[in-house]
């Protein structure tokens, strides 16, 4: 029986993906009830810090996804009330929102990683930064929200990116668009978990509605890799869980060209640091895959939780 720890789920917010954290944080706090916690779940808005120091929870499980929950604030919030908190601290949580930067960490450990320019939205849609195809994201947002690809047959530079009412913000990556699989992998503290490969039914990707509309994508697991990829791309997702110095749980998703002989280039696109967290979102179920049941997995994450991650 698990003691009667203090729980606050923090989940909402006013980012893009404020319906997706809505659905991981009630989630979350179904299986830590099932768990044996003390559970109150928090709508999180601009005054989550007097919200939180009113409250003194043990701990704060973060469901939040977007640049807010994601990105570095929250866990500062948490950091400056010294509540112990789950996932990774400020620097990580900073670095992996920050596309870019990310990629420059992954390139220095010597992870794989597709050719890109960071411009503003307004420079690419002036003139093809790179020859098609190509992808054009935003720098700081999850879910796919604003990625574009570029096909060859596109004459022009994509034009919604000067839309006036444009909410991803001004910098943007364009990135070399890598052909073959999608491929997932979580990490769990310092191990790998399995690898899925994810198959978008409605989308040329892994986009918003492959993502979270019912039947938008299949899941995989594990991924029908030979061993040794496998066992390389497991590799390569603690590298960057390590390199960026992330904390608890974490996904990074990769690119697979294996158009050839079946051993072709694996790209590292990025890794999140607040992956979805319903029972049959990907990490969950890669824990899953291994016998650990959903309340397991969140009562190992409040477990795990800390200041100073």
């Amino acid at each position: 029986m698990a003691d009667r720890k203090h729980v606050a789920v923090l989940m909402g917010g006013w980012d893009a993906e404020r319906p997706v954290s809505l659905n991981s944080g009630a989630g979350c706090v179904k299986a830590l009830e099932e768990a044996g916690y003390r559970v109150t779940p928090i709508d999180v808005d601009r005054g989550i810090a007097d919200t939180l120091a009113a409250l003194r929870p043990d701990v704060a499980f973060n469901a939040l996804h977007g640049r807010y929950g994601e990105g570095g604030a929250i866990q500062g919030v948490l950091e400056t009330l010294q509540i112990p908190y789950t996932h990774s601290g400020v620097l990580a949580s900073a670095l992996a929102m920050q596309k870019d930067k990310a990629k420059m960490v992954f390139a220095a450990v010597g992870l794989p990683v597709a050719e890109s320019r960071t411009v503003t939205r307004f420079e690419a849609a002036r003139e093809h930064i790179l020859p098609a195809p190509y992808v054009v994201k935003p720098v700081a947002e999850g879910s796919s929200f604003g990625v574009i690809i570029v096909k060859e047959d596109r004459s022009h530079p994509p034009q919604e990116l000067l839309r006036p009412d444009w909410p991803y913000g001004e910098r943007v990556i364009v990135e070399r668009y890598i052909p073959g699989r999608e491929l997932t992998c979580g990490v769990m503290g310092d191990r790998a978990l399995g690898i899925t490969e994810v198959i978008a039914k409605s989308e040329s990707f892994y986009g918003y509605d492959a993502k979270y509309a019912p039947g938008g994508s299949e899941h995989i697991l594990p991924a029908p890799l030979k061993p040794f990829i496998y066992q390389g791309i497991q590799m390569m997702a603690v590298k960057a869980h390590q390199a960026l110095g992330c904390r608890g749980v974490s996904r990074t998703d990769f690119r697979f060209d294996d158009r050839g002989d079946g051993e072709g280039e694996i790209v590292v696109l990025e890794t999140n640091t607040q992956p979805g967290m319903t029972a049959t979102s990907l990490v969950p179920e890669m824990a899953a895959h291994e016998g650990m049941s959903f309340p397991e997995l969140v009562r190992w994450m409040v477990e795990d939780a800390s200041c100073d991650r």
